[in-house]
């Protein structure tokens, strides 16, 4: 880390993250307001900042040090942005997300699981291949790759295939799907937003979604029970990924180190819980931490909340600016194909259950 700190090639990245992001912001005002003549822009800076990245991610052969930069946005200030999220809930208010994402996330996590493995194999692809699409795409996208490849003792060209995949699939889902759940539940944000939480892939990807629904339709509650729906889904690597080594691990031992459970637990997980406890803490008494007025307390919040949104639009045009389409070309049909199924199965039964069974769990649990 040092070493980058000192790299100017590694701050440009990280310059370049923020002045798309910048220029998103723009673009979209420019576009909706005065182009289109909308009072307000209906293009969101987030969508305009992942576009925009991914004109000059493959319009432009950006040097490695450059991108390593850019993937420190797309990773690290993108986990600092969810963590800042929980300033948006109270320790209540984010617990009753969790029960009401917590069977939808199971449900999915099992079908992903189950179907996918097993059109895998009969379409002739390697098990450790076929798992880590079916893990990436239930669970939490290349976060779970990365940490089942070792344990299934997967190889370098099944983990690139399945990063591949994911990251396609992922990115149309997440410029699709919050308009289709819009479509689908315009009421009912907060059944959009659990829809974007459990069917979309990436971390990364359901923040972008979940912004963008924000944005488009003035429903913060969607992107907060879509960043919580996210994280149940992070935490379940602790008890789904030793499964999936026993299910579609390689039989010789060759020595390698699996992964410790208290590794599998993102650091952004407990941050976010912990800014929630402290917005909790705040609205105890009539002054926040015996300390504060109530106006200094509410600028506090706001100020979290809106560098939570700030942080995860320079994480968005990292994300762009990152994604090359000729990662599209090297996956070969086979794989293609089943990323493709895989994604649509774990949205699909996730939308099915949703739309059955979550209307009524929403009024038991704020009943």
């Amino acid at each position: 880390m040092i070493d980058y700190l000192r790299s100017p090639h590694w701050w440009l990245g990280i310059v370049l993250a923020v002045v798309v992001s910048v220029a998103a912001g723009y673009a979209a005002d420019y576009i909706g307001v005065s182009l289109l003549g909308f009072s307000k822009s209906p293009i969101s800076a987030i969508m305009m900042a992942i576009v925009l990245g991914m004109l000059i991610g493959n319009s432009l052969r950006l040097p490695e040090t450059v991108v390593d930069g850019l993937r420190f946005c797309a990773s690290t200030i993108l986990r600092v942005g969810i963590m800042l999220l929980g300033i948006r809930l109270s320790l209540i208010s984010a617990g009753i997300n969790t029960l009401l994402a917590l069977p939808f996330v199971i449900a999915a996590i099992v079908v992903g699981l189950t179907t996918v493995g097993l059109l895998g194999r009969a379409m002739g692809l390697s098990k450790q291949l076929s798992g880590l699409i079916a893990v990436g795409t239930s669970i939490c996208g290349c976060t779970a790759i990365v940490a089942t490849a070792p344990i299934i003792r997967a190889n370098e060209a099944e983990v690139s295939y399945a990063v591949a995949c994911i990251t396609i699939f992922g990115i149309a889902a997440m410029f699709f799907y919050p308009f289709l759940g819009h479509y689908l539940f315009a009421d009912q944000p907060i059944l959009a937003g659990l829809f974007l939480g459990t069917s979309i892939h990436e971390t990364a990807q359901v923040a972008g979604a979940g912004l963008m629904y924000q944005a488009q339709y003035n429903a913060p509650e969607a992107l907060d029970i879509a960043t919580v729906t996210k994280l149940v889904r992070n935490l379940c690597m602790i008890a789904v990924i030793p499964l999936v080594g026993i299910i579609y691990g390689r039989n010789q031992d060759d020595g390698s180190k699996q992964a410790g459970w208290l590794s599998m637990i993102p650091w952004f997980v407990v941050g976010f819980a912990l800014m929630s406890a402290l917005r909790t803490i705040g609205e105890i008494g009539d002054r926040p931490f015996a300390v504060l007025e109530q106006d200094q307390w509410d600028n506090i919040v706001k100020f979290l909340r809106h560098g939570a949104e700030y942080c995860l639009l320079i994480a968005m045009a990292a994300v762009g600016l990152t994604s090359m389409f000729s990662g599209i070309r090297k996956i070969g049909a086979k794989p293609f194909a089943l990323g493709l199924f895989a994604a649509v199965v774990v949205g699909g039964v996730s939308l099915l259950l949703i739309s059955l069974f979550g209307e009524s769990l929403l009024e038991r649990l704020f009943a």
